[in-house]
C-alpha cells in the first residue's frame, strides 16, 4: 500500500482477471477507475507475458485481482507474482450485484479490478511454490487413496453377503483385514459361473486392497517426514497427529502472515462466532464457513484432548462450572485450539525462511 500511495491515480494501473480452463479475460482500469482497455489471453506463459506487457502499456502496473486464485488461477497468479506484481484474490461478484449488470467475464473482470481499487478485496492468496504444496499434493494423494481402500473393503464385505454358501461361511466372521489376507491367496481360474466370478472378484478387490495399503503407508511416510521439517512443535502438541497437522499446515499455506491475526486463523478454520442479534435477543451462532478441513482437525484434535488431556480436561470443568453445555464447551475449546494453533504455525513456518 505505500508503493501505491505515491503513484498518481491517473498512470496507475490496476488489471482484474477472470480466469477459466483454456482462457482468462483480462480488464484494466486507472486509479480513477476508468476502463482502459479488455484482452483474452490463453493459459500459456506467452499468454500471460502478453497480458503482463499489454498492461505496463496503459501505466505503472503493481496490483491485479485475480478469482480462482487457487484453481484455474494458480499459475497466473505464480507468474504475476514472480513478475513482482501484487496479487489479491478477489471473490466473485454477488448474486444481487450480477442480476443488476449481468454476467459476462469481462464484467466479471472488471468487478475484480474494482473490488481491488476500492480495497474491497484485500485477501493475499496462498503462495503455493513451497513445501506447503508439496504437503498439500500429498495429503489429497493419501486421501483418495483411503477412500479408495474403505470403497474396495466394502466392496468386499457387501460381496461375502450375497456370496454361495461355502464362500460366505468361510469369510463372514473375518475383519477386513483377515478378509483381504485370505482372498489375496486364491487363485480362482478361468470364469465361468457366479462361484468363481465371486472368488474373482474378492480376490482382484484384496489385492487393489492391498496395493492402495501400500501406498497410503509410503505416503504417510514422506508427509510425516515433511511435516517433521516444517512444525515439528505442532506436532508435539497433544493430539495432533500426521493427518491433522497437514490439514491445518495447508489451511495457513508457506505465506501465514497474510492472516493478520488469530482471529482470522480462527474465522479461515470457521471456528470464530458469528454475531447473530437481533432486538432484545444478543447472541452469537456457529461459523459454518472457513476452511472445512481445518475445521475437521480441530474437531478431532479438540474430541481427543478432551478424554485424554488434563489440562483440557481441566478446561471443560471450568467451562461446565460456568454453566455452559457440552456444545457450547466444544465449539470455545475448538476456537482455544484455534488460537494456540495459529502461533505455534507462525512461529514454525516463519522459521523455514
Amino acid at each position: 500500500m505505500d508503493m501505491t500511495s505515491e503513484i498518481d491515480p491517473v498512470s496507475e494501473v490496476i488489471v482484474g482477471i477472470d480466469t477459466h480452463l483454456e482462457q482468462h479475460t483480462a480488464v484494466a482500469v486507472d486509479g480513477l477507475g476508468r476502463v482502459l482497455g479488455t484482452l483474452e489471453i490463453e493459459t500459456t506463459r506467452g499468454g500471460f507475458t502478453r497480458l503482463l506487457c499489454w498492461a505496463r502499456g496503459f501505466g505503472s502496473f503493481q496490483r491485479a485481482g485475480v478469482e480462482g486464485c487457487g484453481a484455474y488461477g494458480a499459475t497466473l497468479v505464480r507468474f504475476l507474482r514472480q513478475a513482482g506484481i501484487t496479487v489479491i484474490e478477489v471473490d466473485r461478484p454477488n448474486r444481487q450485484r450480477r442480476r443488476r449488470r449481468g454476467k459476462s467475464d469481462p464484467t466479471d473482470a472488471e468487478s475484480a479490478a474494482r473490488a481491488v481499487l476500492s480495497t474491497e478485496a484485500a485477501t493475499v492468496p496462498k503462495d503455493t511454490t513451497g513445501m506447503v504444496e508439496t504437503v498439500r499434493v500429498l495429503h489429497v494423494t493419501r486421501r483418495s487413496a483411503v477412500k479408495a481402500q474403505v470403497q474396495a473393503g466394502n466392496q468386499m464385505k457387501d460381496l461375502v453377503l450375497v456370496a454361495p454358501e461355502p464362500i460366505r461361511e468361510q469369510l463372514r466372521g473375518l475383519t477386513t483385514k483377515q478378509r483381504v489376507k485370505v482372498c489375496a491367496r486364491w487363485r480362482p481360474g478361468l470364469v465361468h459361473d457366479p462361484f468363481t466370478a465371486i472368488r474373482r472378484a474378492l480376490r482382484d478387490l484384496a489385492s487393489r486392497w492391498l496395493t492402495l495399503a501400500a501406498e497410503i503407508k509410503a505416503t504417510q511416510a514422506d508427509l510425516l517426514r515433511l511435516l517433521e521439517l516444517m512444525v515439528p512443535s505442532l506436532l508435539d502438541e497433544f493430539g495432533v497427529g500426521p493427518d491433522a497437522a497437514a490439514k491445518l499446515v495447508i489451511a495457513a499455506g508457506q505465506n501465514p502472515e497474510r492472516l493478520h491475526s488469530e482471529a482470522a486463523f480462527a474465522a479461515l478454520c470457521g471456528t470464530s462466532p458469528v454475531e447473530a442479534s437481533s432486538g432484545k435477543h444478543q447472541g452469537h451462532r456457529l461459523n459454518r464457513g472457513g476452511n472445512r478441513h481445518a475445521n475437521q482437525a480441530l474437531h478431532t484434535v479438540a474430541m481427543v484432548r478432551s478424554q485424554r488431556c488434563p489440562e483440557t480436561r481441566a478446561y471443560i470443568e471450568r467451562r461446565r462450572s460456568e454453566g455452559k453445555t457440552d456444545r457450547h464447551i466444544r465449539r470455545c475449546l475448538k476456537r482455544a485450539l484455534a488460537r494456540r494453533f495459529h502461533r505455534i504455525l507462525l512461529h514454525d513456518l516463519n522459521s523455514l525462511t
